[in-house]
């Protein structure tokens, strides 16, 4: 598939990428770590992705390795825009939170900060008729360690936006009204890269 790439000129994505940890929930203190392992992915580093690919299986590393002929264009955000990296690419828009943690479960609940910014970010982005994504990396695996998901919401979008927002999984919300991230519930970052190069090769 990254052959057909070479015929046609794809349209443009936008990825808004915030990273945040916490000490609580046992999340990373040292976020850059996992926001330079994402910038340099996305950005197609050959370095990042062999290093990634080692303990992945024959798909996972099909996939992250079509970033290197299809990068994302990646920048650091100022500040004002609330977001810490901007990626470019096709005709996508995801605004996206990232967290880490050794534990596969992350519960918003712990923190009125994590539940806040949940909130503010579906808030948000229902105005703004976008997906809201969550990139959950779990330290200390084998394979592909990123899984992404969205937050439920009911706001309007078009074209891919909606295909995709069905195709991601959605956090967990418990009886209180609470938000679960299940790092296992999630899908790989792998296969939606996968799944957004194809659905790109088809509307071409």
């Amino acid at each position: 598939m990254n052959a057909s790439f070479g015929y046609f000129q794809p349209p443009m994505t936008f990825l808004l990428i915030n990273t945040r940890t916490s000490k609580r929930d046992n999340m990373a203190t040292a976020g850059d770590i996992y926001e330079r392992e994402l910038k340099a992915l996305l950005s197609g580093d050959t370095k990042s992705i062999t290093k990634m690919v080692k303990t992945c299986d024959d798909e996972e590393s099909i996939s992250y390795n079509s970033l290197i002929d299809n990068p994302f264009l990646v920048i650091r955000a100022a500040g004002s825009l609330g977001v810490d990296i901007v990626s470019l690419r096709w005709d996508f828009s995801f605004p996206i939170e990232v967290k880490s943690s050794v534990d596969d479960t992350i519960h918003f609940s712990r923190t009125a900060r994590l539940t806040e910014q949940a909130e503010k970010m579906q808030e948000t982005c229902g105005r703004s008729h976008l997906v809201p994504i969550y990139a959950f990396r779990l330290k200390s695996i084998r394979g592909d360690p990123w899984r992404i998901f969205t937050i439920p919401t009911e706001g309007r979008l078009r074209g891919h936006n909606e295909i995709l927002r069905k195709k991601i999984p959605k956090l967990e919300v418990t009886s209180n009204g609470n938000y679960v991230m299940r790092w296992e519930d999630g899908i790989k970052l792998s296969s939606l890269i996968s799944y957004m190069g194809a659905m790109a090769f088809d509307d071409n």
